[in-house]
């Protein structure tokens, strides 16, 4: 017998890439390091889990404000995105996204990403690991990224979407900055453990919470 689906059928499904589709903590770590490094010639902080989802620029910043030099974040932001892509490292893919991709392909569901991580990133990843994600977008796309709910919009209009069809859009997050982009969107926030607990992405506000994108699928479909 069947089992019943958990939630009706999506008219769209957005999803965020780091810690979503990608295990991407190393390569973005890595490349503060070495920035970070090359700038002050200091070892950097431990990546803050405050900070997991947020712009690059206020990571910059943070980074910056820990040693006192907080008026050189730009030029940190800078330097870091030319040493991702100089010394790039393919991130893992994380379980269930090609057959997340393949099922909303073959049944012609609209889908695409909205990341708070530079375009150039996100095309080198997604080209590397071969993966099928029609619509991308970075943070240089939007005046306001994450968790102002602009990168979900801009990318639901995109895939045709209008204001009426937002409450039937699925997102799939791992971060509370990108849970909060969501919910203001007016959209499906669904929560993906990476950084966060269960818990934590129930309490703002996620309506499913599990632990890839395989369970999801698994679940959902």
């Amino acid at each position: 017998m069947r089992k019943k689906r958990n939630m009706y059928m999506p008219k769209g499904v957005l999803f965020d890439f780091d810690g979503v589709v990608v295990d991407s903590f190393e390569s973005h770590y890595s490349a503060w390091s070495s920035a970070f490094n090359e700038l002050f010639n200091k070892e950097i902080a431990p990546y803050p889990k405050s900070h997991v989802g947020k712009s690059p620029r206020k990571i910059a910043a943070y980074f910056c404000e820990q040693i006192g030099k907080g008026e050189q974040s730009e030029e940190l932001f800078y330097l870091k995105d030319k040493h991702l892509e100089l010394y790039f490292k393919v991130p893992n893919l994380l379980s269930g996204v090609i057959e997340f991709t393949d099922y909303l392909s073959t049944n012609q569901i609209p889908y695409g990403i909205a990341s708070n991580a530079t375009k150039l990133f996100l095309k080198q990843s997604i080209q590397h690991l071969k993966l099928n994600f029609p619509v991308v977008f970075g943070v240089e796309d939007y005046k306001k990224p994450k968790p102002a709910p602009e990168a979900y919009i801009t990318l639901a209009r995109t895939l045709g979407f209008v204001k009426e069809d937002f409450k039937d859009l699925w997102v799939f997050e791992d971060s509370l900055t990108g849970i909060t982009a969501a919910k203001s969107a007016g959209m499906q926030p669904i929560g993906i453990i990476s950084k966060y607990s269960a818990v934590e992405m129930k309490a703002a506000g996620s309506s499913k919470v599990f632990k890839n994108l395989k369970e999801a699928f698994d679940t959902l479909f």
